[in-house]
């Protein structure tokens, strides 16, 4: 097994610059960091974590807290995908991650800091879950780093993608094919970004002159197809009909089309359509779906890169939180109405 002088000798660098390539610590070259790396990978070298461990009393290991209602897990397409991207940044990094749960149908089960103080945990990660719940509030107000993804806490880090303007573009979008009935089938009420959407969506129709009844915006919960279904169906036999129905999820825009198509009714001849994610599934459907992407893959770095910052002592205030843009998707199923 190959050892740090070993790498040293490899690259023609001292030990210490090793060591720090492979940390990633940034006062050494990319050059550098690149080859001491190669190197590590192709003489097989195998950090020994324990003395590391002993050495910087850190664990190496991350948190990742996850709970979303629909208890999707990682068939959860928004999440998987910002995930990914943490993972694959924080292993460069040198760390590992683990899941946090409580497992409440036991009596003496964890509260979330307790599970994170019992594994040790570096730092966490949290995503998805509902941000009021006491234990949420106990683990960020702890002395363990936090980074948290769609909610902003003073005590933590936060990486937040851009739901106010993302709203904005896809309903100036529809407003700009001629619609002015737009209705909302909305996500989770205890979610925060549930509320920015809802307040896009109406402030860019009151700043067009549209009035925006409040009974088309409609309560459901993101993912839920049965619901979204629901939903389309209810607005689709009122007398006073949406020309388009925005989906707070690509997901349950499919659940809203299935509805659709089952009523005889034709996308977007019959009524328009629009989603919310960009997921891979958006991409699939005919006719295309118009949807409004989040960059997962830089929130995901973002996220494990300000986490690890703080942890290593590289920041020494925690700064505002990071605004990761989204970008209209136009599809092809937001028909252009005539002018009238």
């Amino acid at each position: 097994m190959s050892s740090l002088k070993d790498l040293a000798r490899e690259c023609g660098v001292s030990v210490a610059t090793v060591s720090k390539a492979l940390n990633g610590q940034h006062d050494i070259s990319d050059a550098t960091r690149a080859r001491v790396r190669e190197a590590a990978e192709r003489l097989g070298y195998v950090p020994n974590m324990a003395a590391r461990s002993m050495k910087t009393n850190r664990t190496y290991n991350l948190g990742v807290l996850f709970v979303d209602e629909r208890q999707s897990g990682l068939s959860h397409e928004y999440f998987s995908a910002v995930l990914d991207s943490f993972k694959v940044r924080v292993e460069r990094l040198g760390y590992d991650i683990t899941f946090i749960n409580s497992n409440k149908k036991h009596k003496k089960s964890k509260t979330y800091l307790e599970h994170c103080r019992y594994r040790g945990l570096d730092g966490v990660m949290i995503a998805c879950i509902d941000f009021y719940n006491p234990e949420v509030r106990e683990l960020v107000e702890s002395d363990i780093p936090v980074v948290t993804i769609d909610f902003e806490f003073p005590q933590c880090l936060s990486v937040i993608s851009d739901n106010a303007v993302g709203m904005r573009q896809l309903v100036e979008y529809i407003i700009s094919m001629g619609h002015k009935k737009i209705a909302y089938i909305t996500g989770d009420s205890t979610s925060v970004v549930t509320d920015i959407r809802i307040k896009g969506l109406k402030d860019t129709m009151e700043e067009h002159g549209i009035e925006m009844p409040e009974e088309w915006i409609l309560p459901s919960e993101y993912r839920n197809l049965k619901k979204a279904a629901e939903y389309t169906r209810e607005l689709l036999k009122r007398e006073d009909k949406p020309t388009c129905i925005i989906y707070s999820d690509d997901y349950s825009a499919v659940g809203g089309i299935a509805a659709i198509e089952s009523m005889g009714l034709k996308i977007p001849e019959d009524i328009s359509v629009a989603g919310y994610d960009d997921i891979f599934i958006a991409s699939q459907l005919q006719p295309r779906l118009t949807t409004v992407r989040q960059d997962t893959e830089r929130i995901g770095m973002k996220a494990a890169e300000q986490l690890i910052k703080l942890i290593e002592g590289h920041k020494t205030k925690l700064s505002p939180p990071s605004v990761v843009a989204s970008k209209l998707v136009p599809g092809a199923s937001v028909r252009k109405l005539p002018d009238q």
